[in-house]
Order: C-alpha cells, then sequence, then structure tokens
C-alpha cells in the first residue's frame, strides 16, 4: 500500500487489486498548491468546503463520499463517522462561531486501517476511541485553523495510538491559508526534527512499528 499526499488535507492511497482512494480534494485557488490532476476509484469528502470537496479534480468517474455511513467498493472497507469541526468568525470571544458537520473515514485496506480525520476539531472521548477500533494509520490536522492545533493533536494520537502518524492541514510555502507550522507539532510530540520522505509505503500490518511513529511526507507537486 502507497499513501502520497497532496498538501492540505489531501491523499491519495492506492494498493495493487483494489479500488484507490483520494480524500479531501481541494480548490488550488483557495487553499494554494499546484491544481490537482488525481484519478481514483473512490473519493472522500470530510466536509463541505472548497479545502476538501472539489470532487471535480478526481478523475475516473470516483464513487464518492460525502458523509457517514459503512461502504464497500473495489475490495476496500470504509467507515463514515460523524464529529464536527469548529468555523471560526473574526472575533476574539469565539461567542459567533458555528459548528458544523465533519466525517472521520475509517479506510481498511485487508486488515491496514487508515484514519483521515478530516477537520476535526475536538479531542474525542474515551468510548468515541474505543469505538473507532484499532488505527494503524492516522492522518491527522495539527495546524490549528479550523481543526485541531498541535497540543490537541497531540493528545487525540494519544488516545488512538496508531502505529504511524501522518500529519496535515499546517502552513508550508505552498499553502494560502493562514496555519501553524510543522514545527510547532514536532514539539508536543517531544520530536526536534523528522525527516521528510515522498510517500508512505508499507506491505502488511506486520511491518508496522510497534510504538508510534511519527511520518512527514513532501507534498507531491504532480
Amino acid at each position: 500500500m502507497e499513501i502520497v499526499w497532496y498538501g492540505h488535507s489531501c491523499f491519495r492511497i492506492n494498493e495493487r487489486g483494489k479500488a484507490a482512494v483520494v480524500c479531501d480534494p481541494y480548490d488550488h485557488e483557495v487553499v494554494g498548491y499546484n491544481p490537482l490532476r488525481l484519478k481514483a476509484e473512490i473519493v472522500t469528502v470530510s466536509h463541505d468546503s472548497p479545502g476538501h470537496n472539489c470532487i471535480k479534480n478526481v478523475k475516473g468517474n470516483p464513487y464518492q463520499i460525502n458523509g457517514p455511513g459503512e461502504y464497500e467498493i473495489g475490495g476496500v472497507f470504509i467507515t463514515g463517522l460523524s464529529t464536527s469541526h469548529r468555523v471560526r468568525k473574526n472575533n476574539d470571544d469565539g461567542k459567533n462561531d458555528s459548528l458544523v458537520a465533519n466525517t472521520l473515514y475509517l479506510i481498511d485496506y485487508g486488515g491496514l486501517t487508515i484514519a483521515h480525520l478530516g477537520d476535526m476539531e475536538h479531542v474525542p472521548t474515551q468510548a468515541e476511541v474505543e469505538s473507532l477500533g484499532p488505527v494503524n494509520i492516522a492522518l491527522v490536522p495539527v495546524g490549528d485553523g479550523s481543526s485541531l492545533n498541535a497540543s490537541k493533536a497531540a493528545e487525540v494520537i494519544s488516545l488512538l495510538e496508531p502505529n504511524i502518524v501522518i500529519p496535515m492541514h499546517y502552513a508550508t510555502a505552498h499553502a494560502k491559508l493562514k496555519l501553524d507550522p510543522i514545527s510547532k507539532f514536532l514539539k508536543e510530540m517531544g520530536l526536534s526534527e523528522v525527516g521528510t520522505q515522498e510517500s508512505y509505503k508499507i506491505a502488511s500490518d506486520k511491518d508496522l512499528p510497534e510504538d508510534t511513529q511519527v511520518v512527514i511526507l513532501d507534498y507531491m507537486s504532480k
């Protein structure tokens, strides 16, 4: 299986012989980065926002999943679970903020489970975590904005206890949105520096590390 990051919260997940999944395709005019040129059999949308719902940028007439439920397409099992995230207004006290729907997706590739948290904004309860079951790879927003900040992201990770954490939704040289840099998250995780790689590849769950490992992916420009 291979996971490639295209910037912001957009990933393409692929395994030979199974359907490819694109998560949260974006409008590059809103979030930055290059225009997406992706192809997949499935596309998931965590919430209705131009940074996460630009399905037209995914070719191949993909099956669209944009909310809670259970799905099986092309040998891939996907469970969408409802959470929420906060849309912040220009005020200091947060009284005019509003909560909108967000969907967390559990994507099961034959025993390897990936959780894409979308724009999750709150730390889940222990009961909510237990309802997810084992999470092998967590794609976690870490840059604040309308989702988890660095400290909340670290707390969520401690609850989920995934084998692999891949951060997303943070400031880069290509991003237009005002988000925190990855360095804040690394500090919260007690890491001074982590090398980057083009993609994350794994053959089976037997290759997963026992302790949680942070993997930072380079933004794929094409």
